[in-house]
């Protein structure tokens, strides 16, 4: 029997720090007040008609969720550094400037998919254009394959 080997997910520092941060308020800061609020209003009286009552319940149930999630998946990603032995390609991580076939400029940073942004230009690893990216260099012409068609994009820049 062949073992199955489990692929890592792979997450910037900042992105790891950022999900981990998000964990400790949830249990630390914001779960304890919602249990104390909770706790207030069952002491109301009558809990089938109490509207706060009901609501911190499900505001508990949905941070008691979220840590579960958070907690899981924290412990399953591999945060990467920086890569900096060769920044004149792309590779994880990297900040990429483009000029697509229309002449507009588009900024990319490669991360991994938990923190993936579509304003601030954060686009996940497995995501096409960041596939079509990786290993390139500045000067590189690349073709993406799109939902919408193929696009071509030119590198302008690479920064870490």
């Amino acid at each position: 029997m062949v073992a199955m080997t489990q692929q890592r997910d792979y997450i910037t520092r900042e992105g790891w720090q950022a999900l981990a941060d998000e964990l400790d308020y949830l249990w630390r800061e914001k779960r304890p007040h919602v249990v104390r609020c909770l706790a207030d209003a069952a002491a109301e009286g009558d809990r089938s008609e109490n509207a706060e009552y009901i609501y911190r319940k499900k505001e508990l149930r949905e941070i008691d969720r979220r840590v579960r999630y958070l907690g899981r998946r924290v412990d399953e990603l591999t945060a990467v550094a920086r890569r900096s032995d060769n920044p004149g390609k792309i590779f994880f991580g990297a900040w990429v400037d483009v000029i697509d076939e229309t002449d507009t400029a588009h900024r990319y940073r490669i991360v991994g998919a938990d923190e993936t942004d579509g304003p601030s230009g954060a686009i996940s690893l497995h995501s096409p254009v960041a596939r079509a990216l990786l290993g390139r260099t500045v000067g590189d012409i690349v073709m993406v394959t799109l939902p919408a068609g193929e696009r071509e994009l030119e590198i302008q820049a690479i920064e870490y």
